[in-house]
């Protein structure tokens, strides 16, 4: 996120370090990294680094509908990320079990807190891969996929929907009502209106994508869910893999769409190593329901309470924006 969290004093967060890992707090430094979480670099009195991520349970609408059914997603995917660590994969960036085993620890009624590990390396850009990275990545992606046994009872299965699609819907129902949750509900009515049609039958060619692909009946395997560039980290000891809050059950072209773009380089190695050959319409599912679920976690965004801030600002932007999401698609739809 790139707006400072205001509902969280930062004494706050250096009490549940101290009291949750024993972390002995020097200096505390807010970083305005990725999206979706909020993200702090602290030292300790002792020289150790940590990376601290605070989670708003009413955010990640992928993970649940309630703030403890979110809850349970992230512990959910946080205790995958670390049995995946501890089965043997080096790149899996995994949070530090507290004193009592749990990767998550809860931060007042809204939020969360998990401590990792201060990587020290140079993070890519979004949309941006080279072939090394993305060879690196169809590397990881191979053996991530192959580790699914280890993690099979614990990892959630996510099933072919839209996440957060119920809110897709009710701010479509809610269109003829004024929309009251903060300075950009209004405009953010307005866009969706507009385009109303387009994101409807954006919906349906989803629909069609998702009957397609469970008629195929690719096998499950464990997948990261977002692993853009800006999730690889080159370090001295190689590439890593961050932000595990996406961590489930799915068909491989979850990862796979996002990395193999419009070109092929390292798909034939994933090819070789796993026998999985890309599924062209799973890519095509997975790539329009990225859109759909941002566009989803937007407007979940605009209609509850919210300022405005610079996250706003771009969440009001997108929704203003979304008939382009139908650009790609055309010719499935005309």
């Amino acid at each position: 996120m790139r707006a400072v969290l205001e509902d969280v004093e930062e004494s706050a967060i250096v009490s549940a370090l101290d009291e949750g890992w024993g972390f002995d707090v020097e200096s505390t430094e807010y970083v305005a990294v990725g999206g979706g979480s909020y993200h702090w670099v602290v030292s300790a009195r002792d020289g150790t680094r940590g990376f601290v991520t605070v989670d708003d349970l009413d955010g990640k609408i992928w993970l649940g509908d309630t703030r403890e059914s979110v809850l349970e997603g992230l512990e959910r995917a946080f205790d995958t990320a670390r049995a995946l660590r501890e089965h043997g994969l080096p790149f899996v960036v995994a949070p530090f079990p507290a004193a009592r085993g749990e990767t998550v620890r809860r931060l007042g009624p809204r939020y969360t807190l998990a401590l990792f590990p201060f990587v020290d390396g140079e993070p890519g850009r979004y949309g941006e891969y080279n072939v090394a990275e993305r060879t690196a990545v169809f590397d990881m992606l191979a053996r991530l996929h192959a580790s699914t046994p280890a993690v099979d009872s614990t990892a959630a299965r996510i099933g072919l929907q839209i996440p957060g699609r119920h809110h897709l819907e009710a701010a479509l129902r809610g269109l003829d009502q004024t929309w009251v949750g903060g300075p950009f509900s209004e405009p953010a009515r307005a866009g969706l209106a507009r385009h109303a049609s387009t994101v409807v039958e954006l919906l349906g060619l989803a629909d069609s994508l998702s009957a397609d692909v469970e008629r195929r009946g690719a096998g499950w395997v464990i997948t990261h869910g977002e692993p853009h560039a800006a999730n690889v980290m080159r370090t001295a000891g190689g590439y890593v893999l961050v932000d595990w809050d996406t961590v489930a059950l799915a068909p491989p072209e979850r990862d796979l769409w996002m990395v193999a773009g419009d070109a092929a380089d390292g798909s034939e190695a994933y090819t070789r190593t796993t026998g999985h050959q890309l599924d062209d319409v799973a890519v095509d599912f997975f790539r329009l329901t990225w859109d759909l679920k941002d566009l989803a976690e937007y407007l979940s965004l605009l209609r509850s309470p919210h300022r405005r801030t610079s996250d706003t600002t771009h969440a009001v932007e997108f929704v203003r924006q979304c008939a382009s999401i139908r650009d790609p698609w055309a010719t499935f739809l005309d």
